[in-house]
């Protein structure tokens, strides 16, 4: 089978570091977290991995595959309580990249539906070739478009992980509220993290992004002031980012990254919010 060659320096590239991750979630934390296909997908990329490899062996970069593994954990568990009860539900991933939360929270009933920018499903409809009940959607997820394309009948759950650090607050209001709107009784579950964290991530994919004030961009402080206040129509709860849905007491998670863990959940307000349409 022939490799898809990924462009250094392209939209397609951002892929690249949230797939490794996972392979790294389900290689060092399989008790929380795995994903077969990220491994899988590594093996059909044309792209030097050898950067990326080196860094993987740093103890901040094993953490971070651990955050990674329990930010995709938190928005899984979110998303199959929501199919107990909506069990012919749509799941929409926004912002999908290569995730494939939403087939791996298939129950064999619901709607899958990836929405990502064009070149970004280019590449997944190659390596991911859309199954029965699974769409993949090419447009910006600012562009309210695409609320037509989902079939909520059975209700909506959709997740965002990583997504939101790339818009600006006014963006993320204004989509919340016509989420909000158009899609009643729905469920939105996404991460979120404090200006600190993000002033944080400035020195990497921030930066990589073009994003140089911080303050415009998306983050949350204080969860009254920064989004219950301005989601009034609708429930806004939260969970830590790292230590909500699990006590990451298995033995793949020494004590060190247990402390760090609740450093991230405090003081770097690291948390997994669910906002209830």
């Amino acid at each position: 089978m022939d490799k898809v060659h990924i462009e250094k320096n392209t939209v397609q590239e951002t892929l690249i570091i949230p797939l490794y991750a996972r392979k790294l979630c389900s290689e060092q934390y399989p008790a929380y977290f795995r994903d077969e296909k990220a491994v899988e997908l590594i093996e059909r990329l044309d792209y030097d991995f050898s950067q990326i490899e080196k860094k993987s062996r740093s103890l901040m970069q094993r953490f971070g595959a651990l955050e990674v593994a329990m930010r995709q954990s938190g928005l899984a568990i979110e998303t199959q309580e929501y199919l107990k009860e909506h069990p012919k539900a749509a799941v929409v991933n926004l912002g999908c990249g290569l995730d494939q939360t939403g087939e791996n929270c298939d129950n064999g009933t619901c709607q899958i539906y990836n929405i990502d920018l064009p070149d970004v499903i280019a590449v997944r409809k190659t390596l991911l070739p859309a199954q029965d009940r699974v769409n993949n959607i090419a447009t910006d997820l600012n562009d309210a478009g695409w609320f037509d394309r989902i079939d909520d009948t059975g209700g909506a759950v959709f997740l965002a992980a990583g997504v939101f650090y790339y818009f600006q607050k006014k963006q993320v209001q204004m989509l919340f509220h016509k989420m909000a709107r158009r899609f009643p009784g729905g469920k939105l579950v996404f991460d979120t993290a404090g200006k600190r964290a993000v002033a944080m991530m400035s020195k990497t994919w921030v930066k990589q992004a073009g994003i140089e004030d911080v303050d415009v961009f998306f983050h949350v402080n204080d969860m009254e002031r920064d989004l219950i206040s301005w989601m009034k129509e609708s429930k806004v709860t939260s969970r830590g980012y790292m230590l909500g849905y699990h006590d990451l007491k298995d033995p793949s998670v020494s004590g060190f990254f247990r402390l760090l863990a609740k450093i991230g959940d405090g003081m770097m307000r690291m948390r997994i919010v669910r906002i209830d349409f």
